[in-house]
């Protein structure tokens, strides 16, 4: 099967080195947030979770989590990580443009710096992401924001792909939004996100 160039880019970032990219440590904005929204035993999709640090982190927390990504690479070390953690979760390699959202009902569903889509795709992920949400669950989203290009710590150059306040409350005012905000932080997620970077965090409910 040919790969996506876009997921072949990021499937050779992947196998290029056994460390991984952005760290083992789990998402801080979702480490702070999930007591707090979630519960243990409630099913979780984790979206473009690549090596698994998120999704592992959550099926240490109790959760029953999927994890899915489009490069195998990074479904093998998401693999690796789950065992030797001691944990067990769905790994599932899958192009999310083509996911069948409406295939299973999750009561959250966390996407944590997904950003190698362009405005038509990204529109799309959050319209797939919200119909794979139970009415009542949550939404949880972090991505970079504009200011990002000034940092360059990590994320796309390409302003499109960035977040603003203004597009996340657009996008989901269909939801009951819960928190939405801008900031700067340091962050250390491996070598691929380290340093000040400037965040966007939304969660939102499903009505």
């Amino acid at each position: 099967m040919t790969m996506n160039p876009a997921v072949s880019r990021w499937n050779d970032r992947f196998s290029a080195t056994d460390d991984y990219v952005f760290g083992t440590q789990p998402n801080q904005f979702m480490v702070r947030h999930a007591g707090t929204y979630i519960q243990p035993g409630m099913r979780v999709l984790a979206v473009a979770d690549g090596e698994g640090r998120n999704g592992v982190w959550l099926a240490e927390q109790g959760f029953d989590v999927w994890s899915v990504d489009a490069a195998p690479a990074a479904s093998e070390k998401a693999r690796r990580l789950a065992q030797e953690r001691g944990v067990q979760l769905r790994v599932e390699t899958a192009d999310m443009s083509k996911w069948d959202w409406a295939a299973e009902p999750f009561d959250a569903v966390i996407g944590i710096f997904f950003q190698f889509a362009n405005p038509k795709l990204r529109a799309e992920l959050f319209e797939g992401m919200k119909r794979a949400v139970k009415p009542g669950g949550v939404l949880m989203i972090e991505g970079y924001g504009l200011k990002q290009l000034e940092y360059k710590t990590g994320g796309p150059d390409i302003p499109e792909h960035l977040y603003t306040l203004d597009l996340m409350k657009s996008s989901f005012d269909d939801m009951d939004i819960l928190l939405l905000e801008e900031y700067d932080s340091d962050l250390n997620e491996g070598a691929g996100h380290r340093g000040i970077s400037a965040l966007v965090d939304l969660i939102a409910r499903k009505r």
